[in-house]
């Protein structure tokens, strides 16, 4: 479908995964942000296929992924899951699509941008020879905007994180289970909720690990989460310690982050370096901003700025962020208005 008024030089983009929770997220910001482009396709697994989603006005069918063509278009969007990113982006790649893919698949590959367009827009300056620019987790980019400036400034030497993260992060699938699971335990709390998503059920619970379970006890996600923050920040040594807990939230997510760093930290200075963060809110006053209660949910919101009394060199932040929007779609949209700014495209 065309885009009207779309100048000559728009992209053709498809959106691999229009149908889950970050992909309709994806296509809101498209709409909100009006990100030029001359057609836009909608593509799906199968069992989404036919669907009709309306975007800037107009009804658009989703397309099944097995019979698309990537010829077709100029920048492809993934946001269907890294086993569909590592089956499809190499397709899409040899058909000459660039790819922005907000999954876990292509992250840590060494010879795979990870951007944040805060940080390193820089890195968009042209076209990366393998075709395919990656979006940290929803996990990683908060701690590593904030931190990387900080880093700057007095070196760090260790970061310890604990995410708390929503159903959302699993997809419609993960929030409708959360909610049939609450319903069926507030009509019967001795019922045990399905768990096809989460295991042991999520409603009503948290869970201790997010990811199957490593060798060394972490899981997945934390071992995932480590490298990025090293990747993004450019420092493949740095001592990174995560855990990530599911909480029964729809959406959003927290973040407790232990920061130590190479010298003293005034509190002083450290607030007033998050407040000059592009994209940063400060909330430096008693309470502390929660997923429910953001405000803007694009920007990352900081509270709780405690440097510890016994060791100047460290201090604490908790980070809370819509989990669909920063880290995940919005990330991937500001790529590619980049790109386009840049003349890249």
């Amino acid at each position: 479908m065309l885009q009207a008024d779309a100048p000559a030089a728009a992209p053709r983009i498809a959106v691999v995964g229009a149908t889950g929770a970050v992909g309709g997220t994806l296509l809101e910001l498209i709409e909100d942000r009006g990100l030029p482009y001359r057609q836009l396709h909608l593509v799906a697994s199968a069992r989404s296929a036919g669907r009709t989603i309306r975007v800037d006005g107009h009804d658009h069918r989703v397309a099944d992924l097995a019979g698309f063509d990537f010829r077709s278009v100029d920048v492809a969007f993934f946001c269907a899951g890294a086993d569909v990113s590592r089956a499809w982006v190499p397709v899409a790649v040899a058909h000459g699509a660039l790819v922005v893919d907000s999954t876990s698949a292509f992250r840590t590959a060494p010879d795979t941008p990870l951007v944040v367009t805060e940080l390193d827009a820089d890195r968009l300056d042209r076209r990366p020879p393998g075709g395919v620019i990656a979006v940290p987790g929803a996990a990683a980019v908060p701690v590593v905007r904030v931190v990387r400036d900080v880093e700057r400034r007095w070196g760090v030497r260790r970061i310890v994180v604990s995410t708390y993260q929503g159903a959302s992060d699993a997809g419609h699938a993960g929030i409708e289970e959360l909610q049939d699971g609450s319903r069926t335990v507030l009509q019967d709390p001795q019922a045990t909720p399905v768990s096809a998503v989460f295991s042991p059920p999520l409603a009503f619970n948290v869970l201790p690990g997010i990811g199957d379970t490593l060798e060394d006890g972490s899981t997945r996600q934390e071992r995932e989460l480590t490298e990025e923050i090293r990747k993004v920040l450019g420092l493949p040594g740095l001592d990174v310690t995560a855990t990530c807990v599911r909480v029964p939230v729809v959406g959003g997510q927290g973040a407790a982050v232990w920061v130590e760093c190479r010298a003293a930290v005034d509190r002083t200075e450290l607030v007033a370096l998050l407040r000059a963060l592009p994209g940063v809110t400060v909330h430096d006053s008693p309470g502390a901003p929660t997923p429910a209660d953001l405000g803007d949910p694009d920007r990352v919101h900081v509270g709780r700025i405690r440097v510890a009394a016994t060791a100047s060199d460290g201090f604490w932040l908790w980070l809370a962020t819509d989990n669909l929007r920063v880290g995940g779609a919005l990330d991937a949209v500001r790529i590619v208005e980049e790109l386009l700014a840049r003349g890249a495209l």
